[in-house]
């Protein structure tokens, strides 16, 4: 039997912020809600965002977008602060991926690579999936400022 290699989504943002601070952006749900979700960033609600932020622990961020209910939820797999961490991703329900975020300083602020291994199923969003995380990556500029 062969496995299918996921489809790499890798997107690279330096941040004038200190790698400890990008980095517990993450974790922190007030500031989750600043950048991956809610009205700033597209037509949604923010209903909840929970989390528990150790290996092993999930979270679940539920928004409501065109009258649905989406439950974004995952599993941390990995808490390296203030360097690395990955989980899973998905909507509740369906086949999860896997996200890693990497974070290195640098000589003002720190350069964050985050890689979103998308299964190949899902080959055919890999621009869309980029651009939604461009975009998130530019409003934690903006609510780290």
């Amino acid at each position: 039997m062969t496995t299918a290699t996921p489809v790499l989504v890798r997107v690279t943002k330096h941040f004038e912020a200190p790698p400890a601070r990008v980095f517990d952006a993450w974790l922190d749900p007030a500031l989750i809600e600043r950048f991956m979700f809610g009205p700033h960033l597209r037509d949604e609600e923010i209903i909840h965002v929970e989390n528990e932020p150790r290996v092993g622990g999930t979270f679940s961020f539920l928004v409501r977008r065109d009258g649905a209910e989406i439950d974004h939820v995952g599993e941390y797999l990995t808490i390296v602060r203030p360097r690395k961490l990955a989980f899973t991703w998905g909507i509740l329900g369906s086949e999860s991926s896997r996200v890693t975020i990497e974070i290195a300083p640098a000589a003002s602020g720190c350069d964050m690579t985050l890689s979103h291994e998308l299964h190949p199923a899902s080959a055919k969003n890999k621009d869309r999936t980029k651009d939604a995380w461009t975009k998130m990556l530019e409003a934690l500029d903006l609510a780290l400022g």
